[in-house]
């Protein structure tokens, strides 16, 4: 029971903060490990936790996707699940022990990725990327591993000419929606969900997610963002000392 309370909390906290800003798994992931789940596990399962919450955000931003040329927005959710499919698979083949070391950097890119995502935005907003080359690298990203897959996406699309704010966010959405789908039915086919878990923290993160919407409105962004980032650091730092430990 108290494993289910930990990451039950967790989800909760996690629901609240991708209403907020993102940054959700910074919580879900580790609490899995934390309470025993392998890496890769722990990793497939956060996937499914958080999966949820992106078709509600994508479907508040119908009418902004309604903006994007109909045979843009279908090339891009086919890359999406070409590259989240792509991701997953690439998961399945790596080790818990190849896992657990990549995961300290990947926490902490996504953490980096998250503090800097205003700059990161302006600054490629003025160079010229591959389109369709970038969207299949961010998705395989995404599959592979879900943290900052937000803040990466949206950077691509200001690279690409984007400057629709609303219209930006909702194609994050989406994409997030359609590649975490491939992703989670990958890994369900595979085996590596914790089902009883993952039921858990669906539950407490749509609640999160409501309670999270409230505080949005009442609190400063640049608190909020402050909050995120502290707890990305600190989840890099414990899984770095767990390698070193190890």
């Amino acid at each position: 029971m108290t494993s289910y309370l930990i990451i039950a909390v967790a989800a909760f906290f996690a629901g609240g903060l991708n209403a907020i800003a993102g940054g959700g798994s910074f919580l879900t992931f580790p609490a899995l490990v934390f309470i025993g789940l392998p890496p890769i596990t722990a990793n497939a399962t956060s996937t499914l936790a958080v999966f949820p919450g992106y078709l509600g955000s994508a479907l508040g931003f119908s009418k902004d996707i309604a903006k994007v040329e109909r045979a843009l927005f279908i090339r891009y959710i086919v890359i999406a699940l070409v590259g989240g499919l792509a991701g997953s698979l690439l998961l399945l083949v790596t080790s818990n022990e190849v896992f657990s070391v990549i995961v300290p950097w990947l926490l902490l890119l996504a953490t980096i990725l998250f503090a800097f995502g205003d700059w990161l935005r302006a600054k490629l907003a003025h160079m010229k990327l591959p389109e369709n080359s970038a969207l299949m690298l961010v998705s395989i990203y995404g599959g592979y591993f879900n943290g900052g897959l937000g803040i990466i996406l949206l950077s691509l699309f200001s690279a690409l000419g984007m400057r629709d704010l609303n219209v930006m966010n909702g194609l994050k959405c989406w994409l997030s929606f359609a590649l975490s789908a491939i992703s989670v039915a990958t890994f369900a086919v595979a085996g590596i969900i914790a089902w009883g878990e993952a039921g858990v923290m669906m539950v407490a993160s749509t609640i999160g997610g409501y309670g999270g919407a409230y505080i949005a409105r009442r609190l400063p962004r640049n608190v909020i963002r402050v909050f995120i980032v502290a707890v990305g650091l600190i989840m890099s730092a414990v899984f770095f000392w767990r390698l070193s430990a190890g």
